[in-house]
């Protein structure tokens, strides 16, 4: 049986040991090579062209983003699946975007990792229950308002005036979350993107300002 041969990008050594230790105790799967950053997985992935890479986010010089893009572009056949610790909506999407076959969060346990890992060579979606509802809950919204979201006359998304919506309303993070489907993570960036394009400081400000424009 020919083996999956993986390669694998994270600037965690002591992370990427463990990983590698798992991978190689895989009858099916091999580590052909390690990366410290997005550049050198680009490059090493070019120089070995592993069927599977596991791909950290948040990496020095070129993230895990960039270079899934840029490794798509030169070897589309190579399957790309995220592992990191950001449960973040926007970083997600950008990653499914760019070509990735999966995201999945490190507190994920070994063995369903595997599982999804051999989906992913099958060319399934290797996706956490939690994070393919949010996927689908999003191409949803997508479709019912199109596939290009509109900004307002002071540029708010359309997610983000709905936001703004619930921000005043008196909805907490949590509730926010909840209610459109999205990480706590994700609320907060668009709140951070609503209070600087209102030009506010807080929350109660944001809500004036949205209530003198006739925004809510």
């Amino acid at each position: 049986m020919e083996k999956v041969r993986v390669l694998l990008a994270d600037d965690h050594v002591l992370f990427r040991e463990g990983l590698a230790g798992i991978i190689a105790s895989q009858p099916d799967m091999e580590v052909v090579g390690e990366a410290n950053d997005g550049l050198e997985a680009f490059v090493k992935a070019q120089e070995l062209k592993p069927d599977l890479i596991l791909m950290d986010v948040q990496m020095p010089g070129m993230d895990g983003l960039e270079a899934t893009r840029q490794i798509k572009e030169a070897l589309p056949e190579t399957r790309i699946v995220v592992l990191t610790v950001r449960d973040d909506d926007e970083k997600l999407f950008e990653a499914l975007k760019n070509g990735a076959q999966g995201y999945l969060l490190k507190e994920i346990r070994s063995q369903e990792m595997l599982t999804m890992l051999r989906g992913a060579m099958q060319g399934e979606a290797a996706l956490s229950s939690s994070l393919a509802g949010r996927v689908l809950a999003e191409f949803r919204r997508l479709s019912k308002h199109g596939f290009v979201e509109k900004e307002d006359d002071i540029g708010l998304t359309e997610r983000e005036q709905q936001v703004l919506m619930q921000v005043s309303q008196g909805a907490t993070d949590k509730e926010i979350a909840e209610m459109l489907t999205i990480s706590l993570n994700t609320v907060k960036t668009h709140i951070r993107n609503i209070l600087s394009k209102l030009h506010v400081s807080t929350r109660r400000e944001a809500a004036k300002v949205a209530k003198n424009k006739g925004l809510v």
